[in-house]
């Protein structure tokens, strides 16, 4: 009987030992994170997650710190552009938000949703266009089951960068050709081009550019889309629709990106020498 209660005792000291341990390390994570060095709070989180007790309250405070931490990096790296860092922690936030459902609310699930679009950014970023679509794909499907929260419930940014001092932001809306909603003119994408701010924010928003459902005039058009150039605050720029740059109902991402950069240069009608006249 003595040793069966040594054993039990040795037994708690140890386990009471292994959590005080953790609870330093986690203590050690949240005085980086307060001095704002997230990625070593990251690493020292990530590190004591699979060893702590899963039903100990410190489990809670460490996942969800974690998917705060990694959501912060994810958005710091894809606004700067580096998208393979913001792709791994987009990824990395994807993994904890999962393990956090079972102790949070249904309400903490919508974030998964807005982490597949940062994915997506940061897919295109990298030129990946299929890693993209397996994101897409689940943002599809829960528009159709009516589960994406507001805010990326009608449409979703898939692509961002910057060009010449200037902030481009692509925006895809789900509805296909056919449906309801894309009756009379019905823009599928839309880049949203802003000057910055010092600090690289938004200013000014410069001009649009759609990916405008095709008006088919032309029975013979062989295209569902087609390039048109809106100005907002933008003065002495070209505005109108460039039939050289068209496109099918599956749009290919990579070919768009790039003429978006074309118009972005000037090149309205590429392979032409056509004259452009810029409206003040």
């Amino acid at each position: 009987m003595k040793k069966f209660y040594l054993i039990l005792l040795l037994a708690f000291t140890t386990s009471s030992y292994a959590q005080m341990s953790l609870l330093k390390k986690y203590q050690a994570a949240d005085s980086l994170l307060q001095i704002n060095k997230l990625t070593e709070a990251c690493k020292i989180l990530k590190d004591i997650e699979p060893i702590c007790d899963k039903t100990d309250t410190l489990y809670l405070y460490i996942i969800w710190s974690y998917v705060s931490i990694t959501s912060k990096l994810e958005m710091q790296y894809r606004l700067k552009e580096r998208f393979d860092s913001s792709l791994y922690y987009g990824q990395e936030a994807l993994k904890f938000i999962d393990k956090c459902k079972p102790y949070f609310d249904s309400s903490f699930a919508a974030r998964q949703y807005w982490m597949y679009k940062n994915v997506v950014v940061s897919s295109f970023g990298l030129g990946k266009p299929d890693n993209a679509r397996k994101y897409q794909d689940l943002l599809y499907k829960a528009y159709k089951d009516n589960q994406l929260p507001e805010g990326i419930n009608q449409y979703y940014n898939f692509s961002f960068f910057k060009w010449e001092g200037k902030n481009v932001w692509g925006y895809e809306w789900y509805p296909e050709p056919g449906d309801p909603e894309t009756a009379g003119s019905f823009s599928k994408i839309v880049y949203y081009v802003y000057s910055t701010n010092t600090d690289g924010t938004d200013k000014d928003h410069l001009y649009r550019l759609h990916v405008l459902k095709s008006p088919k005039m032309n029975a013979s058009a062989k295209f569902d889309y087609v390039l048109t150039k809106c100005l907002e605050k933008a003065s002495n720029e070209v505005s109108g629709t460039f039939y050289s740059y068209t496109y099918n109902r599956k749009i290919d991402y990579l070919k768009l990106r790039n003429d978006i950069k074309e118009v972005l240069k000037g090149n309205y009608y590429p392979g032409t020498t056509a004259a452009v006249i810029k409206k003040n």
